[in-house]
């Protein structure tokens, strides 16, 4: 007898999730996307790993994550909906042995699929795991501050990370190998899931210009709590625009990496 799925950590962990960024207004109406590489014997104890409802193509070549299950948002789903309905908002799904389709496992009951961000999801998946065996999680936001700060910064990650570090001390322990940016680009096309995940081999934070960002970790928190503080950070940068009398001093940034054993981004602190 296989447990209810509905009571699956993975899948309260994805409710949960889903419903904090909604409340928090990085993800509005379908805007965002969430995929959580799983175990294989965990997801046994509540599916039957035989039993393929449907193929769907992935869109590029993932070969590289051949018999890899993960669960997923739903494109042209709500996050604000996900709580209420789980079948019908996320789906699992298990890379099959041509790299090319994902063999659907449970969800989107609808007939939906998985989100239009999927092969930059899955892209970032390879590079995050070729740097950390770990890794987990993808995700995916519009927080409003973070768009805000990307707007009237250049389009230079060490420029953007050394602001966030100079605005909140947290920053720079949280993220000591800073934040990577790409230019606007179109999303949802093989050429920005490339491009972002070449940005993923040094940073676990990527952010898509006047679009959003992209977080990662091993887990959800981690990946919730690197976006989190980017936002929180990026707001007082935002809040304080224009009016700036202090920042914190490199000096300072260097002792509070010094204190937590952090080794900074190179070629950003004087």
């Amino acid at each position: 007898m296989k447990k209810n799925i509905l009571e699956a950590p993975f899948v309260k962990e994805m409710c949960e999730a889903t419903a904090n960024m909604y409340r928090l207004g990085w993800d509005e109406r379908n805007g965002g996307n969430i995929s959580y590489l799983l175990e294989t014997e965990e997801v046994g104890e509540y599916l039957d790993l035989d039993k393929v409802i449907r193929t769907i193509p992935t869109g590029f070549d993932a070969s590289a994550l051949i018999g890899k299950i993960f669960i997923v948002t739903g494109t042209g789903k709500y996050f604000k909906n996900v709580e209420k309905d789980p079948e019908y908002n996320l789906g699992i799904v298990r890379i099959a042995k041509d790299g090319t389709t994902a063999e659907l496992l449970w969800g989107w009951s609808d007939g939906g699929k998985f989100t239009s961000e999927f092969p930059a999801h899955m892209m970032s998946h390879i590079s995050r795991l070729s740097v950390d065996p770990d890794h987990r999680i993808v995700m995916h936001s519009h927080p409003t501050y973070t768009i805000a700060m990307n707007a009237v910064c250049p389009i230079d990650e060490k420029d953007f990370t050394h602001r966030l570090w100079q605005s909140n001390t947290e920053a720079v322990v949280v993220f000591p190998d800073g934040v990577g940016v790409l230019p606007c680009m179109v999303c949802g096309t093989n050429e920005i899931g490339i491009a972002t995940a070449e940005k993923m081999k040094s940073f676990r934070l990527v952010v898509w210009t006047n679009h959003g960002i992209y977080g990662t970790g091993k887990n959800m928190d981690e990946a919730f709590g690197l976006i989190e503080t980017v936002e929180k950070t990026a707001q007082i940068y935002m809040l304080a625009l224009g009016h700036t009398v202090n920042v914190i001093p490199d000096k300072i940034i260097k002792e509070l990496a010094a204190l937590w054993n952090l080794t900074p981004l190179e070629g950003i602190l004087e």
